[in-house]
């Protein structure tokens, strides 16, 4: 898998939040994307997830079995900072209803619920409804749905707010986990992940251009 992001640039009104940011990344790496508040780390993310439209610029993947024009999209989870989880659903009709849209996307294989579940460290507990949980349960379990449904690239929004140490660990393992696999993780973060050999890109908003190849 190849993901390569040329010359984007994004408006907020009649201002750009940032210029001319490229990137490319390949089977195992990682990008941490760093900078103060309102430097456009969130608004880069949702571009590469097809959420947001670039004022100029493309976002394009490539890869053994991934068909010409696929949008890179198509090819990844993106873990905001919501969990996007019904809270009156069970935890495991939650992950069963990714699990099921979602689906597999070409060279990858997922796991079951409850084998995610066992991979947060929540097994015994996908009964209960998603909304009795804590704020530091619901996380982990965002972070199952990363593993329900087979996307080689993982794109992450402070990923690890509101958990403990424990969980920080446990998080780092799953995205180390999926490296070693060929994935792609992009992660912006105000936290060390501990992950080795990250590329980091600094946003500067407007005042610079940022490129990482």
């Amino acid at each position: 898998m190849l993901l390569t992001a040329e010359h984007l640039s994004v408006k907020r009104g009649e201002d750009f939040i940032f210029m001319n940011v490229s990137l490319m990344l390949t089977d195992g790496e990682a990008l941490l994307l760093t900078g103060r508040n309102g430097s456009g780390k969130s608004t880069l993310l949702r571009v590469l997830a097809g959420l947001l439209h670039p004022e100029t610029g493309t976002v394009k993947i490539a890869g053994e079995g991934v068909e010409p024009g696929t949008s890179a999209a198509e090819a990844s989870h993106y873990l905001g900072h919501r969990n996007a989880m019904k809270t009156e659903l069970t935890v495991s009709e939650n992950l069963q209803f990714w699990k099921e849209f979602l689906g597999d996307f070409t060279g990858g294989c997922s796991i079951s619920v409850e084998d995610a579940a066992d991979a947060v460290g929540l097994s015994g507990i996908t009964h209960l409804p998603f909304g009795y949980l804590s704020a530091g349960q619901q996380r982990r379990f965002a972070m199952a749905k990363l593993l329900v449904a087979w996307r080689p690239i993982w794109i992450l929004d402070e990923p690890t707010a509101a958990l403990d140490a424990n969980a920080d660990k446990m998080f780092t393992g799953l995205v180390e986990a999926h490296l070693q696999k060929g994935g792609i993780v992009i992660a912006a973060t105000h936290q060390p992940l501990g992950l080795k050999n990250a590329k980091e890109l600094q946003m500067t908003g407007f005042a610079g251009v940022e490129t990482v190849w």
